[in-house]
């Protein structure tokens, strides 16, 4: 039996894929174990240039305490100079994520079935639905890492939601790389129709979107969220510019009118979004437009990202905008972000909602806004807002 440890950078398509190893090497009959271990698994990313390096490092940091490492993910499949100069002992595995357990599995060796159940770490469950994507951002090195959209059965993603349910899980994220691209043709699913059977499934407490692409978001798929009654009224969309000549340089495939159309089919959902500052282009005039984009489309939390060139992409050559701005383009775009979530959190003041407590003192409501709780983990509470602290609403169950 090895001892075992699994880790993982970047997005919630990372940590399903980091599950799926914790489970696989768990029902091979070994033990997860923290500190030093026979082996580690560090599932990387590499969205951004920082994202490599930080998933280098880790790869480092275990190698020093583990005899054998792996490194899979994103990062993992990377060509050319990220891969170098690691330490003797690490695997690089490039392959499909579908593949990658299987391919560590049987380089770690199997001692025989036993329960796959490994420890909770998160009050709710990401559940992959989709992989890959088949676009063509200028600046995105994702098609090139994790290849071609596909989606899984929607028999799978059903068992395994009712197995996170019954593992105690009280939220089902779905997740993937383009979740809008999801179809299950040969037995007639498309996104909203899965969102609907989903919802519905026994014991479920809520269900959230962990990301959806604006074009996506259409009348079926907004009409499936409204009406099932388990589905979180929170939309993460993401947007990269607020101005049309850099979307169109970026190859996004909408402008700041469609974008601006299409999220008002949302309304009443609390909008979060993904912004990219200092993209090959971007100047004063365009970072203002973003500016003021966000603010017309009533987004509050924005998930801010510098632009750093990918190995790969069409942009991969070019950087002119310097270090010094972005950094301070990222300041306003974060400040503006903080004021418009303390108006939201401001204005909910003397309302109920009910909150999923995920860690002590504190959870997400309905709308994935933060609230601060005396509750028990694990349970979902009716509170009462009755004030604003730095880190969300303050409530009174």
């Amino acid at each position: 039996m090895a001892t075992f440890s699994v880790e993982f950078l970047g997005c919630k398509v990372s940590h399903t894929d980091a599950q799926v190893l914790r489970e696989r090497l768990a029902a091979d009959g070994h033990r997860e174990s923290g500190g030093e271990t026979d082996v580690t698994v560090v599932n990387t990313c590499c969205v951004t240039h920082e994202a490599v390096r930080k998933s280098r490092q880790a790869v480092r940091r275990a190698a020093r305490r583990s005899g054998r490492v792996y490194m899979t993910g994103c990062a993992a499949n990377l060509a050319g100079s990220a891969l170098a100069g690691l330490p003797a002992n690490v695997r690089v595995i490039s392959l499909p994520s579908e593949e990658t357990a299987a391919k560590v599995s049987a380089d770690v060796g199997v001692l025989g079935c036993t329960n796959a159940a490994v420890g909770l770490d998160r009050v709710r469950a990401f559940v992959k639905i989709q992989d890959g994507c088949s676009f063509s951002c200028g600046f995105c090195v994702i098609p090139q890492v994790r290849g071609a959209s596909r989606s899984r059965p929607a028999d799978a993603v059903l068992a395994e939601i009712r197995k996170r349910i019954e593992q105690g899980h009280r939220e089902i994220v779905l997740t993937g790389v383009n979740l809008g691209c999801y179809r299950d043709r040969q037995n007639g699913y498309t996104l909203a129709a899965l969102v609907r059977e989903a919802g519905e499934t026994p014991g479920l407490g809520r269900l959230r979107l962990s990301s959806i692409e604006v074009n996506h978001l259409g009348d079926e798929l907004v009409a499936a969220l409204r009406e099932t009654r388990t589905v979180s009224r929170h939309l993460h969309v993401p947007l990269q510019s607020g101005d049309d000549r850099v979307l169109r340089e970026m190859g996004r495939r909408y402008d700041v009118k469609t974008y601006r159309r299409r999220i008002a089919k949302a309304e009443g959902f609390n909008l979060t979004t993904d912004v990219m500052v200092g993209f090959p282009g971007e100047d004063d005039e365009a970072f203002e437009a973003t500016l003021a984009t966000v603010a017309g489309a009533g987004i509050t939390k924005v998930h801010v990202f510098p632009y750093s060139p990918r190995p790969g992409t069409r942009t991969a050559q070019a950087d002119p905008v310097s270090p010094g701005v972005k950094k301070e383009r990222s300041a306003r775009l974060r400040r503006a972000s903080d004021e418009a979530c303390r108006r939201r959190w401001h204005a909910r003041l003397g309302e109920e909602d009910v909150v999923l407590v995920d860690r002590p003192g504190r959870g997400y409501a309905d709308d994935y806004t933060p609230w601060l709780v005396d509750a028990q983990v694990g349970s979902l509470v009716r509170a009462h807002a009755v004030a604003v602290a730095e880190e969300g609403i303050v409530g009174v169950v």
